[in-house]
């Protein structure tokens, strides 16, 4: 039990720490968004990779796939991976994650009802409630976030709640994941030739990218994984709920944001609506 416990608190401040390292590393001009974006998918490819090739998940077979079934999953990492880093260009740290968060999950939601999964009453109210949340957030105002900002981290978001529905009950999910990264590499290519005129690194910047791709993001969710063996999908959904506060408890000690009243109490009511989701669907599968 311990060790689940520990792997999981490991896990979900590795989720937060790619938005603390994001942020900290474009803020500063300590390297360019795309810059960041390619790095971090590549490094985030070497360390699944070699975590492949030295644990067990090396003897499992993953089913080719082809065609759109082969690259919509790369695609939609690639998507979350850049929309997520140029996002953070006018996006604070915890501001940025909630936004992320919130469409993730609701994101996943609108694919289950189109799905043709019913909602339960306490699931309407949840839905709701965030989006109330998201509302009073994106209101005009002196502490209100960039409309633009805000527009790319929903689409991060929802690029990764296809990623994630498109990936739900693979059999290797580390071995998948490893190539799904990989598969990101032809794009990742694609935009640093895209964006040459611009890129900028530093040597603080690229530790900045590598940490978020090989630690972050390839270690943690390595980890994850591996915890999720003993956790309940309600639960695992429900300890996710942390991932924005811890984000924005770093960008105030890390990037020296200011914790706004309106995040907080946006924040209070979007993670309230979708814990409302989370055990509505719950009841409703007992």
């Amino acid at each position: 039990m311990f060790k689940t416990i520990f792997m999981t608190s490991i896990a979900l401040i590795a989720f937060a720490g790619n938005s603390i390292l994001c942020r900290l590393a474009l803020q500063g001009g300590e390297i360019d968004a795309a810059s960041f974006t390619a790095i971090r998918l590549f490094s985030g490819s070497v360390m699944l990779v070699l975590l492949v090739a030295f644990t067990k998940s090396q003897k499992h077979e993953v089913k080719e796939k082809s065609g759109l079934k082969q690259w919509l999953p790369p695609l939609m990492l690639f998507t979350y991976a850049t929309s997520f880093s140029y996002a953070y260009l006018s996006l604070e740290t915890g501001i940025g994650a909630l936004i992320l968060f919130a469409f993730v999950q609701l994101g996943m939601l609108g694919l289950s009802i189109y799905y043709g999964e019913r909602l339960a009453k306490t699931e309407w109210i949840g839905i709701a409630f965030a989006f109330s949340g998201l509302t009073y957030l994106l209101l005009p105002g002196a502490s209100s976030p960039s409309i633009f900002g805000t527009t790319l981290m929903a689409i991060s978001g929802l690029a990764w709640a296809v990623y994630t529905y498109v990936g739900k009950g693979v059999q290797n999910p580390l071995r998948q994941t490893s190539f799904n990264f990989v598969y990101t590499l032809p794009f990742a290519i694609g935009l640093a030739v895209a964006a040459f005129g611009t890129l900028s690194v530093t040597s603080q910047g690229a530790i900045y990218a590598i940490l978020s791709g090989a630690v972050t993001s390839g270690l943690g969710y390595a980890i994850w994984y591996a915890a999720l063996r003993d956790l309940s999908s309600s639960v695992a959904a429900s300890l996710q709920l942390l991932v924005p506060i811890l984000a924005a408890m770093g960008g105030v000690l890390f990037a020296e944001e200011v914790l706004t009243l309106r995040l907080v109490v946006a924040g209070l009511m979007i993670l309230g609506g979708i814990g409302l989701v989370i055990f509505g669907r719950n009841n409703s599968k007992r």
